[in-house]
């Protein structure tokens, strides 16, 4: 039998005038972690669907210990033992995790019986690998980390021993990647394979046995992680040496840009989100919103954009108050911009061109009008300007927003919302699944921003991110902000606790009639 796991010889993949893959080869170990890095659109995804056939290769060749395969659906990848766990989640989330975990393996007309010896199999995989889930919960009413669980048991119940994993953090918090990081060395322990796509270097180095680097499209090179550091994959994936922009010293900020007093906002059932939260942000000043995902930060800034009504207190834009029933294209127009937390769901729409997602909510404005219409060939030069500022990739306003790799459709987001020049720019989660040479990119965007009198509230489960770019920061847990503090003289230790809920402190660094 051959050591080698997976081997891929010469792998070449067109997309029209799109060269994604040029003559790849990879060899992964058995019973390793291998990591693959590369900037967004450098044809990592693209690679990891050809070995999961969702695409089939041009040419090349593909060898799973050491047999040669043709791998041309999904159907036959499974049946080679390669499972693919995918950055968003392929779950039905009305279904239990039992149904989830049985959909396309039911095993014939005895279904019940198939799901007795289903749930015995579930509770299992969970012992063994430290992956407990109850196999009868209801997919969607489970946290984002455990619905992670049910897609890599759901591999692991179709008897994957090739496991390629796409992103897998970029949705979880700090302690969710923790547990999901045991899981992996768990599974390798009992002789698994496991491919890790990410674009978190400190993920690969704390977790991976070899890493290959991508740049686009080509394999540029091969590492044992343990011979390597993060500066140099770093400049690797982008072919020279990265400048991380410095946030500086803090500059005495301006008058107030967006003042939030007393803020409430109850959920679609009468369960209090937000309560009583309220914090000011100055010109010239950025302050992050830190947390664990699901306590009250994204209905807070929803609330504040006027993409759902508050149930209560007031919000103030540059000296302005928001009326209550005011929708998100009049907060739009009082001078805020918001860059969504999920860009799929909030803020593209896929199945548009480039250009039309590169316009969407600012189709009405005059440099894109013409009469009741838009006018296609403004809306596309401006996209390609855009495009050209913000290096998306491809630089095609034609191209479907779905064709586009995550990180490059978050530039489009940001680059839309940005170049409006906002007073005030909320910007959740904004390096989510996006490259280390994109995240400077994206950092230095929001810093000029800073410089030039905006007034910025970012929001963030990364903190190295909230470290990296605040003046001050906020932390919520239950609804409600529990600490403030003043950036540089705290640490992320004490973030922690607060984000926990295990200290309690008031605000500091605003005006007491500010302090929640």
């Amino acid at each position: 039998m051959s050591e080698k796991a997976i081997q891929l010889l010469s792998i070449d993949k067109r997309f029209g005038a799109v060269h994604a893959n040029r003559a790849i080869d990879l060899d992964v170990k058995k019973g390793t972690i291998h990591g693959i890095i590369g900037e967004n659109g450098a044809g990592k995804s693209t690679l990891m669907s050809i070995l999961y056939g969702f695409y089939e290769a041009d040419s090349g060749e593909i060898r799973i210990n050491g047999e040669r395969k043709r791998i041309r659906s999904s159907a036959d990848a499974i049946a080679a033992g390669i499972g693919m766990v995918h950055q968003h989640f392929m779950l039905v989330e009305p279904m239990s995790v039992v149904e989830n975990v049985m959909l396309g393996a039911e095993g014939g007309t005895l279904t019940m019986r198939g799901m007795e010896k289903a749930r015995a199999e579930i509770r299992r995989l969970g012992a063994d690998y430290g992956l407990l889930v109850d196999p009868d919960a209801i997919v969607g009413e489970l946290s984002v980390g455990l619905q992670q669980r049910v897609e890599i048991i759901k591999a692991l119940f179709r008897g994957a021993e090739i496991l390629i994993l796409d992103e897998p953090t970029g949705v979880l918090t700090p302690a969710e990647a923790e547990q999901l990081f045991e899981v992996l060395a768990e599974l390798r322990r009992q002789g698994r394979t496991i491919l890790l796509i990410t674009h978190k270097l400190k993920e690969i180095m704390a977790i991976t046995d070899e890493v290959s680097v991508m740049r686009r499209g080509e394999m540029v090179a091969h590492r044992k992680t343990a011979e390597t550091n993060p500066r140099e994959l770093a400049a690797l994936m982008v072919g020279r040496e990265i400048a991380h922009p410095q946030k500086g010293a803090s500059q005495a900020p301006g008058a107030p840009l967006l003042e939030v007093e007393n803020l409430a906002v109850k959920d679609a059932r009468g369960v209090m989100r937000v309560s009583d939260v309220s914090f000011m942000v100055r010109a010239g000043e950025i302050v992050g919103i830190a947390g664990v995902s699901g306590n009250g930060q994204s209905e807070l800034i929803e609330a504040i954009s006027g993409m759902i009504r508050r149930n209560g207190g007031t919000v103030t834009l540059c000296g302005q108050p928001v009326p209550a029933e005011a929708d998100a294209a009049e907060t739009r127009n009082l001078g805020l911009a918001h860059v969504p937390e999920d860009r799929l769901r909030m803020g593209l729409v896929t199945s548009f061109s480039a250009y039309e997602s590169a316009i969407l909510g600012h189709q009405d404005r005059p440099q894109f009008s013409k009469g009741p219409l838009i006018d296609r060939d403004a809306a596309i030069a401006d996209t390609e300007d855009k495009m050209k500022r913000f290096d998306v990739r491809p630089p095609d306003p034609l191209l479907k927003t779905a064709n586009f790799s995550g990180g490059n459709q978050q530039k489009i987001v940001l680059a839309r919302e940005i170049e409006t020049g906002p007073d005030v720019l909320i910007v959740a989660q904004p390096t989510r699944g996006v490259d280390v040479g994109a995240i400077a990119f994206i950092h230095r965007q929001i810093l000029d921003l800073k410089a030039k009198g905006k007034a910025i509230l970012l929001v963030s489960v990364e903190l190295d991110e909230i470290f990296a770019l605040t003046d001050r920061v906020l932390v919520m847990c239950g609804g409600r902000v529990v600490g403030e503090r003043i950036t540089d003289e705290t640490d992320q230790n004490e973030i922690g606790l607060l984000m926990a809920g295990m200290e309690a402190a008031p605000a500091i660094g605003t005006p007491a009639e500010m302090r929640p």
